[in-house]
């Protein structure tokens, strides 16, 4: 009799709870769907971003979680500042009277990305400072890229031109590296895979100067969506590839075709080129989508992963790829399919947990992994009046 009371109060407990968790994803979800009514919760995470990323360039890399390794907390901490940069952006031009606000934070973001501690990441695996190496031959497409982004964007919005030198310098380095490349593509580490998502960065990034400079690099961005639609297409899923291998003169694909690496390369496409990344975000929808027990994006088309780890994706639980969930939400915002928006900003909230104090709001998750934080915001306010 004892034990069955115990069970009674057991399952009564979890039901207190599950009930809870309904009521607050209901409550922090309620506002979803149009970015008038969304606009108090992103500012709010907006506050809580930047209060967190426009630091010291230290301060930043020790939010990072030490765990990973010097090489992640690098690339995580520039990723933050490259996230936070394009939310800023595009918050800008949603609501124009942030404008100045955001010009002010992606001034101090940029420095921050500038500094020796951010782009140490990138000097250790080459044996050579990204910037040292800005006129050479190494690749450095990684830091190039976001980099150069950052600035695209921070002009976007009115910023002056404080780093005009330095993006002339970095889109004219980047274009001569990938026309020089026999396939176009370069590695972000010696020695590795083309990770197809670090090269579509470098490719947004001469998009933006394109639109911004009378057309400069225009070809090579057009050249290289074509070559794009014809040469790196998986046979299977219709997707773009996650990874190249290089040899010689050549380059072929190299499996898997990961959830997480093609909803970001939908996302970056969906700056470029629309239709293209239509094409891929319905692809991407066909082999990846997964709606129970809630929405979100499998990490792998071709079988099941209930529980696993993964560097790139996080925590696999129930085939859900957290970082796939989080760069789709910025293709389905870029190309307004709001619907399904909704439903993975919902799965955000059911993991994530949001805490709102003082004007701030964030997810639980943001204490773990503040690079999460940076991405949702960026991808929610990825609309299409944001492209360049």
């Amino acid at each position: 009799m004892k034990r069955y009371k115990r069970m009674i109060v057991f399952l009564s407990v979890i039901a207190f709870l599950i009930t809870i968790k309904i009521v607050w994803v209901s409550c922090a979800t309620s506002s979803h769907g149009s970015f008038k009514g969304e606009k108090k919760e992103i500012i709010r995470r907006a506050n809580y971003l930047t209060a967190k990323v426009a630091t010291s360039p230290q301060d930043l890399f020790n939010e990072m979680p030490s765990g990973i390794g010097e090489q992640f907390q690098g690339e995580w901490a520039l990723y933050t500042c490259s996230m936070t940069s394009a939310a800023l952006a595009n918050i800008a031009i949603l609501y124009p009277q942030n404008k100045e606000l955001s010009i002010k934070f992606i001034d101090q973001i940029i420095d921050i990305a500038m500094s020796e501690e951010i782009r140490e990441y990138d000097r250790l695996r080459w044996r050579e400072d990204p910037m040292d190496g800005i006129y050479g031959n190494r690749s450095h497409i990684s830091y190039y890229s976001h980099l150069a982004w950052m600035i695209s964007r921070y002009k976007q919005i009115g910023g002056d031109g404080k780093y005009d030198g330095l993006y002339h310098t970095l889109c004219k380095s980047m274009n001569r590296r990938i026309c020089q490349s026999p396939i176009m593509n370069l590695p972000t580490y010696p020695g590795e895979s083309i990770y197809i998502p670090d090269m579509l960065v470098a490719i947004v990034a001469l998009h933006n100067y394109s639109c911004q400079y009378n057309g400069e690099y225009s070809s090579t961005v057009k050249l290289w969506i074509e070559r794009a639609k014809k040469v790196w297409i998986d046979k299977e899923t219709g997707l773009l590839a996650s990874f190249l291998v290089h040899y010689g003169n050549s380059a072929e694909i190299e499996p898997p075709v990961k959830g997480s690496y093609s909803a970001l390369n939908c996302y970056y496409l969906s700056l470029v080129d629309p239709d293209f990344a239509k094409e891929q975000y319905e692809c991407l929808k066909k082999n990846f989508r997964q709606s129970f027990p809630f929405a979100g994006l499998k990490e792998y088309h071709d079988h099941t992963c209930l529980f696993g780890m993964d560097i790139d994706a996080g925590p696999i639980i129930f085939n859900i790829s957290p970082s796939g969930t989080g760069f789709v939400i910025g293709a389905a915002t870029s190309l307004e399919d709001m619907e399904f928006r909704n439903k993975l900003l919902k799965t955000a909230e059911i993991c994530g947990s949001t805490v709102t104090c003082f004007g701030k709001s964030h997810y639980l998750l943001a204490n773990v992994a503040l690079v999460g934080e940076a991405i949702i915001l960026a991808m929610r306010t990825s609309a299409p009046q944001t492209r360049m």
